[in-house]
């Protein structure tokens, strides 16, 4: 697949870049981009989360009423968590909730988000060059290539702190380096935005 490049004013250079089948032309795999994803967010989560069981409840032992002839159920501390104030039954407790998978199951993924990418034509690849770091030329690039308003992932081929920092105050835009492209940021932008150099990056990400 062939796509034009672009400038920053929108217009065609007249050169294009080739999307590869092997990478941008598959069929998608929707389990391996679930397992991708969900491996994504829970390695994210801090899993410091504690609340306390019923030999952890700050309070008196002493048994509240006599065993038989209250005509009630029986009670022997106000530990229970059947009072309020009371031990947390089965609450939740710090764990690690990362987990492993398999190189190949996410590269498959990774293939699969940019396939789905390149047949919504959601991606366009750009000649962007900023001299200077400043959101306003930055915003208007975005305007020229007909993306304002949408959720950008911008993938670069290299740090390039002008445009990184052109970007980093847009809520809407997150700038990436082809190597560390993932499924999750792949799927959670509405367009991809690819620096022309950063195709041959992802190439060579996965050894193409």
């Amino acid at each position: 697949m062939e796509i034009a490049i672009l400038n920053t004013s929108g217009e065609q250079t007249g050169k294009k870049v080739t999307l590869k089948d092997e990478i941008f032309g598959i069929e998608p795999n929707n389990h391996a981009i679930y397992l991708d994803v969900k491996q994504h967010l829970a390695n994210k989560r801090q899993g410091t989360h504690k609340s306390k069981q019923r030999n952890e409840v700050a309070g008196s032992t002493r048994k509240l009423k006599k065993q038989k002839g209250t005509r009630g159920a029986r009670s022997g501390s106000i530990l229970s968590p059947l009072f309020p104030g009371g031990g947390r039954v089965f609450g939740p407790v710090p764990r690690d909730y990362s987990f492993k998978l398999n190189k190949k199951l996410k590269q498959l993924a990774r293939k699969s988000a940019l396939s789905y990418k390149a047949k919504g034509e959601g991606i366009t690849v750009v000649a962007i060059g900023l001299d200077a770091p400043k959101t306003k030329d930055f915003i208007a690039i975005t305007k020229n290539l007909g993306l304002d308003g949408k959720k950008i992932l911008l993938v670069l081929p290299e740090s390039n702190p002008a445009v990184a920092l052109s970007a980093r105050n847009l809520q809407n835009v997150k700038v990436v380096l082809a190597s560390n492209l993932n499924t999750y940021d792949v799927m959670n932008a509405g367009s991809l935005l690819m620096a022309a150099d950063s195709v041959e990056a992802v190439n060579q990400m996965f050894g193409l």
